[in-house]
């Protein structure tokens, strides 16, 4: 779990706010973001997130000009952590189409990569709006396209990288969805069978025991400060 302090005069590596200043604008998105996930858009209100930071709600004009230009934000940045870390992972170097399907994953297991849960919040809110659903098609549509470039590389014809592409990722998607209470041992022990499903070509040993390696550090040891 990603154990990041939520606002800036909470981190102790922060530096030192000044004046009267008593939060910042990473501040209000952070708090938005906590809200989106864990309470719904609608919940997402300038006196709610105030309230929860102890600072007058007028400090928020500091930095939005509207709730909406803070719902803007909390886009912006979806798009900016989710979208765009799931495609560089795809587009990262491997020797071997497992390895680059290892990459993807680990968008699972690191959650400084790919927060599952705001994913989920950003689905829920696109069935309310239709900006947010049309946001959400183009954003499945891109990370779609890099996974289907990924399987091209290695030489995948194109109806079966997208059809590969497209069992990955819904996969991923029905999975996390299910909440499955699965022990990481159990977990990683399907790592090989799900790479053969998923490209066909058995995975090399070393590739099996380098992801699990990383995947028991990012979720014993906390995933904020593991790299890609």
């Amino acid at each position: 779990m990603n154990s990041k302090p939520i606002l800036h005069r909470d981190d102790p590596k922060a530096e030192p706010l000044v004046g009267n200043v008593k939060v910042t604008r990473d501040d209000w998105l952070n708090v938005a973001m906590d809200v989106l996930i864990s309470d719904g858009v609608e919940q997402v209100k300038v006196l709610n997130l105030a309230d929860r930071m102890a600072v007058s709600r007028s400090s928020f004009y500091w930095y939005f000009k509207s709730r909406q230009q803070l719902l803007d934000a909390l886009l912006d940045r979806w798009q900016a952590t989710n979208t765009a870390a799931l495609i560089a992972q795809a587009e990262a170097p491997a020797e071997t189409i497992t390895a680059a399907v290892c990459n993807v994953h680990r968008c699972v297991v690191n959650t400084a990569l790919f927060d599952t849960a705001l994913d989920f919040a950003v689905r829920d809110w696109a069935r309310r709006s239709g900006k947010v659903r049309r946001m959400l098609d183009q954003s499945d549509a891109r990370r779609l396209a890099a996974l289907r470039a990924m399987f091209a590389r290695f030489g995948y014809e194109a109806v079966e990288a997208e059809t590969r592409a497209r069992v990955l990722y819904y996969m991923q998607i029905g999975y996390d969805l299910a909440q499955l209470n699965e022990p990481l041992a159990t977990r990683l022990l399907l790592v090989p069978h799900y790479l053969y499903v998923f490209t066909g070509v058995e995975p090399r040993p070393e590739e099996i025991e380098e992801f699990s390696a990383y995947a028991k550090r990012c979720w014993e040891g906390g995933s904020s400060h593991e790299p890609a």
